[in-house]
């Protein structure tokens, strides 16, 4: 007997050495990837939300760009540098999952697998590689689920402390982590021998750690108008019905799952919610934590199209479910082996999707240079394109550079010669943690950067300056493809204050 444990401790020692080896040949490959992949548009506006740190911002809590700053501290204004610590994060993120997975459900190979899958999946690669707010709030999710597997293990209290900061740091990354709040709230209603811990003060301090970690973004809201919350918060309200929407959820994440690992994902959640495998608790917690969320993406969609990734803190659970399939529940002969190929394939499917994807985006290779869903959003060309920009800035003299969007605003101030003057002249709400630009830069000769319009610039910039002057049109490729052309706009004479100081449309 005493052979035979330590044959078995053996291979556990093994098996959780594997599949470190596993997670961290991941990340050194995201890593690669996020060197030679130009930033997204979103990637450029939060880099430039680090360079001037708050405790909110218009669009979402202030974590994403901390997670950039610290990135940026180390490696530099590089795209790795931008995307470092997100995709480090993957490993306090496995380290987490793993441990719930096998308090839950009481397996280390169950726990191995849950933590690969979870690393397999495009939500967890591109999803930390593209640096968004779902990124730490997809780690921070993990945490919280490990949290609460640690109170169901050891009854003791003090663990509400560490669900309370791991719902606090899900709250400073996007404020979907609300739905936590019922989650655990159903959970606990619906496991008898947890319902004391509705009378317990340990359950409402861990509460009370959540709202301190969350105070500062309160705070910010409350000295902005509450701008970001009725931004956000308000999107739930139904306004027009367009349940088309709906159809688009499950092909999506399809995608991001990985067809295989959707496939484990779906046969475990089935497996849980009928009561095939697992002690209740841990059963209930998952289907909480899962169905949760998803039923309010579902609302959303009634109305209005809900984003792949907005899915990411269902995927820890999502991740445990598959390997439940995978390891615990029992199947008929025919199931298992559908089961037995999809975990045989899905870490080298969901590497090539990854692979595949990341060249794809970069090069265009893959669909002979044709346009795909990624030519828009990550900034293919916008090196080349900027050097050509700053060269028509230094040739006419510009002081200054005005974008149309954010997302225009962060390539060009990403790319252009770092301390160039780069301003978005609408939507300043944007920028209101970001000292204001020298009014005498803006009444100087500056360029106005946009994609080719038949107007020109908008009429409130035709207004604003004496004289407006088409010295450049230049594309933006990706190989032999356009993706777009811009026009450089010479501005010159301005009349006035040239900033569109309008309010948001949430405060109008």
């Amino acid at each position: 007997m005493g052979s035979e444990r330590q044959i078995h401790a053996g291979s556990d020692a093994r098996l959780v050495r594997n599949t470190a080896f596993t997670v961290l040949a991941l990340v050194a490959l995201r890593l690669a990837g996020a060197a030679w992949t130009p930033l997204t548009f979103d990637e450029a506006y939060y880099w430039m939300w680090s360079k001037h740190l708050a405790a909110g911002y218009y669009d979402h809590p202030p974590m994403v760009a901390l997670v950039i700053r610290l990135g940026t501290t180390i490696a530099g204004d590089t795209e790795l540098g931008v995307r470092l610590v997100s995709i480090l994060l993957a490993l306090p993120m496995s380290f987490a999952v793993y441990r719930a997975a096998a308090i839950l459900f009481c397996g280390v190979q169950l726990a191995a697998t849950a933590t690969v899958l979870l690393n397999v999946t495009l939500m967890a690669a591109v999803g930390t590689m593209i640096v968004t707010p779902d990124a730490p709030l997809l780690v921070a999710s993990c945490f919280v689920l490990f949290a609460l597997a640690k109170v169901l293990e050891t009854g003791q209290g003090a663990w509400w402390l560490a669900v309370g900061a791991a719902v606090g740091a899900a709250l400073l990354s996007k404020y979907t982590a609300l739905f936590f709040g019922p989650a655990i709230v159903i959970w606990l209603l619906s496991v008898p021998k947890l319902r004391h811990w509705l009378l317990s003060p340990w359950l409402y301090l861990g509460g009370l750690v959540a709202l301190a970690i969350f105070a500062p973004v309160i705070l910010w809201n409350a000295d902005h108008q509450w701008v970001s919350f009725i931004k956000q918060i308000g999107r739930a309200r139904i306004e027009d019905f367009h349940p088309a929407f709906v159809g688009e959820l499950i092909p999506t994440q399809v995608a991001f799952a990985t067809p295989l690992v959707f496939i484990l994902g779906a046969m475990g959640l089935y497996a849980l919610s009928t009561r095939n495998a697992g002690a209740p608790a841990a059963r209930i917690l998952i289907n909480a934590i899962f169905w949760t969320i998803v039923w309010y993406f579902v609302w959303h969609s009634l109305h209005a199209r809900v984003e792949a990734n907005w899915f990411a803190p269902v995927y820890p659970a999502f991740a445990i479910a598959a390997a439940v399939a995978a390891h615990l529940a029992s199947w008929q002969v025919r199931t298992q082996r559908l089961v037995d190929f999809c975990l045989r394939w899905a870490l080298p499917v969901g590497l090539l999707m990854f692979v595949f994807l990341v060249v794809q985006a970069d090069t265009g290779v893959l669909t002979g240079y044709r346009r795909d869903a990624t030519v828009r959003s990550v900034g293919v060309g916008w090196r080349q394109l900027a050097s050509q920009i700053e060269a028509v800035r230094a040739r006419v003299g510009a002081t200054c550079v005005l974008a149309p969007d954010y997302g225009t605003t962060g390539w060009l101030a990403f790319y252009l010669p770092r301390g160039t003057c780069v301003v978005q002249p609408t939507q300043r709400i944007r920028w209101v943690n970001m000292p204001e630009p020298d009014p005498a830069l803006l009444s100087a000769k500056v360029l106005y950067v946009d994609e080719v319009r038949p107007i020109g610039p908008p009429p409130y910039l035709q207004n604003a300056y004496t004289r407006i002057e088409r010295v450049a049109e230049l594309p933006r490729k990706r190989g032999p493809l356009v993706i777009e052309t811009y026009a450089i706009d010479l501005l010159e004479g301005a009349k006035g204050d040239v900033i569109d100081r309008s309010p948001p449309p949430e405060l109008q």
